[in-house]
């Protein structure tokens, strides 16, 4: 079975000189198809830089990233666009919700990019909110809504397009041990049930005990790659 991600000696260095950060350091990667990966390290490790090489949300400084056969390197912004929209579902630690749309029309916003009709689109919506349990509150604004309320329809807006993997970026951070605890079981059960691609970027022992696949960066680096 393909790989939905392969990474081959992605570097990454912020700034120059003596100034230079080195974010990342020769990574090589495979995350296939199923996988419930977290990405573990203390701050600072590379964490969040390589989510967003896997993401397409920045360029490595050397080395290639393949997301589902395509190399990004050789795609056109346009591409890359269209590949973020509809290859790759974002959670933040900060949910990311546009306040003035109410928990449904978050979810349907990402569906009208992609040109789907109003009706299919409130359709898939109410669908993606049941499945995070979150069926009566598609008419309520984020503001209205707890914070574990505002992730599950953050998680809902990156599964509603069912892409080929879902990146997390510290989910739990902002939530109490019970949420969070909620939330990674959700996760877990949509990894099983759905066969969604998950991979975690955490600090958080909480959340790499639910990964099926622990890989562990330090300076950079992968460090220990273990559930392989």
């Amino acid at each position: 079975m393909s790989n939905i991600v392969t990474c081959r000696g992605v570097s990454k260095v912020f700034g120059s000189g003596e100034l230079a950060v080195h974010a990342l350091r020769n990574v090589d990667l495979d995350i296939r198809p199923g996988d419930f990966a977290t990405l573990a390290g203390p701050s600072g490790s590379g964490k969040t830089t390589l989510l967003n090489m896997i993401g397409a949300l920045d360029t490595p400084s050397s080395g290639e990233v393949t997301i589902d056969a395509q190399p990004l390197g050789r795609l056109s912004n346009a591409a890359l666009s269209d590949l973020r929209l509809n290859k790759v579902g974002f959670v933040f630690q900060a949910y990311n919700l546009i306040p003035v749309l109410s928990a449904s029309e978050n979810i349907e916003f990402v569906l009208e990019l992609q040109g789907i009709a109003r009706a299919e689109r409130r359709k898939r919506a109410l669908a993606a909110l049941a499945e995070v349990g979150l069926d009566g509150l598609a008419d309520r604004r984020p503001a209205a809504m707890s914070g574990g309320q505002q992730q599950r329809v953050a998680i809902a807006r990156a599964l509603v397009s069912r892409p080929a993997i879902v990146l997390a970026d510290e989910p739990t951070a902002n939530l109490d041990s019970k949420t969070s605890e909620d939330l990674m079981t959700l996760m877990y059960r949509l990894n099983q049930e759905l066969g969604t691609t998950f991979v975690i970027g955490t600090h958080d022992p909480r959340v790499m005990a639910y990964s099926k696949r622990r890989i562990e960066l330090l300076d950079g680096r992968i460090d220990s790659d273990t559930g392989v």
